[in-house]
């Protein structure tokens, strides 16, 4: 029974340290590790055929621009831009600013999902394609961004 009872204990002390750091370093982590996603996969798209989501993403730019924006210039502008929102969160850099590109950037990426739902669904919708699912985990990558939107407010906080 006293072993239970020191275990117990034990576990706490534990458990008590590990909730400190998460709740210390979390949303530092969050930002940082949601910077290195946008970086990297807009750096990608500045190399030709190295981003799966390439035809996908100038073909919607294409559509919701009206043909205004070409593929072989809307790829770097998105390019830039993912870059940029990645830079912003890494390096913490006009971090609403940084925010709001990043939303800016999800709204047209979900935008293959109504406009060509035969291209992310094999059956609307419930069974989405290889590009409708990856569309559809940026429903984190949003999710990441109001989390670290909570933070800019609090003058003393270290993320």
């Amino acid at each position: 029974m006293r072993e239970t009872i020191t275990m117990k204990k034990q576990f706490e002390a534990v458990d008590i340290k590990i909730t400190r750091w998460m709740s210390e370093y979390g949303i530092t982590l969050l930002r940082i590790s949601l910077g290195i996603v946008f970086f990297w996969f807009g750096f990608l798209k500045f190399f030709p055929g190295a981003s799966p989501a390439m035809e996908l993403a100038t073909k919607t730019i294409s559509t919701v621009t009206f043909g205004i924006l070409k593929p072989q210039v809307s790829i770097y502008i998105l390019a830039a831009l993912e870059t940029l929102i990645g830079l912003g969160l890494i390096f913490r850099i006009a971090l609403r600013l940084t925010l709001l590109l990043l939303f800016m950037q999800m709204l047209g990426t979900v935008m293959p999902l109504i406009i060509f739902p035969n291209e992310t669904f094999t059956s609307f919708p419930i069974t989405p394609t290889m590009e409708g699912q990856y569309i559809i985990k940026n429903i984190i990558l949003i999710s990441s961004g109001i989390v670290i939107g909570s933070t800019v407010r609090k003058k003393t906080e270290k993320n």
